[in-house]
């Protein structure tokens, strides 16, 4: 049983993977338990992550489901050595909700990052700030050592970004680049900082403009993340008002794969967004002197 007593992001990535080829292959529990010599309940739990799959389990259950290539069998195995190895993120966890530290072991073993974000500036690309502004609008009390807490998260997370870890690309409405939901000074630094950070050759940021009409109202803030060298979207995280919501169902990433690929050709060129966060820039500044 994965640490902790509840399933953990790889230990569900690698039940997914699992159940996905099972029901490819068209078979059902009972003979996927046949196939390691074990009962239906220990095939369910694997799948849904409660237990981690042993190396000879996988590569019994890949045999039986027609899965010849290696590197599926070795991404597999690698995930279930995995699962349980503790993340730099849990010495914060005491300060933080279990559906945020999935968001993060998400991103952290992500080769590509992608999201949408209509409202706010997306939090790999916060300075320390504007996130400080923000929690200070939070509805819920969080105290002063909650919120250093928090931000030497954010900049752990931010880390991956900043080292070349993983492709990121953001779509942005034109809302969050013109409408300060913070101090103007503190919005303006933020836009300093996307443009710096936009300069990397790992970072992608594009700006939605008002123009597009309804587009923007299609659908809350979103991230999907890939986890191989093509970045087919492997997991999905929401943002509602209860928290992160993680979506791993295949009609699901294909829905928000194919929502994001829209946001994206709908949004100006890295070029035009770049010129436009100096325009803003320019136009916030000369309303101060």
């Amino acid at each position: 049983m994965p640490a902790g007593g509840r399933p953990t992001v790889r230990s569900r990535r690698l039940g997914a993977a699992l159940r996905r080829y099972r029901q490819a292959a068209k078979l059902d529990q009972p003979q996927a338990a046949e196939v390691i010599a074990a009962h239906q309940t220990r095939v369910s739990r694997i799948e849904t992550g409660h237990v981690i799959a042993r190396p000879i389990e996988i590569r019994a259950m890949l045999k039986a489901y027609g899965i010849d290539d290696s590197e599926v069998r070795v991404k597999l195995e690698e995930l279930a050595k995995q699962s349980n190895r503790r993340g730099w993120w849990l010495e914060h966890a005491a300060h933080l909700r279990p559906d945020y530290l999935d968001h993060i072991a998400l991103e952290d073993d992500a080769t590509y990052i992608r999201e949408w974000q209509p409202v706010l500036v997306p939090g790999l690309l916060q300075i320390p700030a504007y996130t400080e502004a923000v929690i200070a609008e939070v509805p819920d009390h969080i105290v002063p050592e909650q919120v250093a807490d928090l931000l030497k998260v954010r900049k752990g997370r931010q880390a991956k970004i900043e080292e070349g870890g993983a492709t990121y690309s953001a779509v942005l409405w034109e809302g969050v680049i013109t409408h300060s939901l913070v101090n103007p000074e503190i919005h303006r630094e933020q836009l300093s900082a996307i443009l710096e950070i936009g300069k990397r050759k790992n970072v992608t940021v594009q700006v939605l403009p008002f123009s597009a009409g309804a587009l923007a109202a299609l659908t809350s803030a979103f991230s999907t993340f890939s986890f191989d060298a093509e970045p087919t979207v492997e997991a999905v995280t929401l943002e509602n008002l209860r928290g992160t919501s993680v979506l791993e169902g295949p009609e699901d990433l294909t829905a928000y794969a194919n929502t994001y690929d829209l946001l994206r050709s709908s949004a100006s060129a890295p070029e035009a967004s770049a010129r436009l966060i100096r325009r803003v820039l320019r136009t916030s500044k000369e309303d101060t002197s």
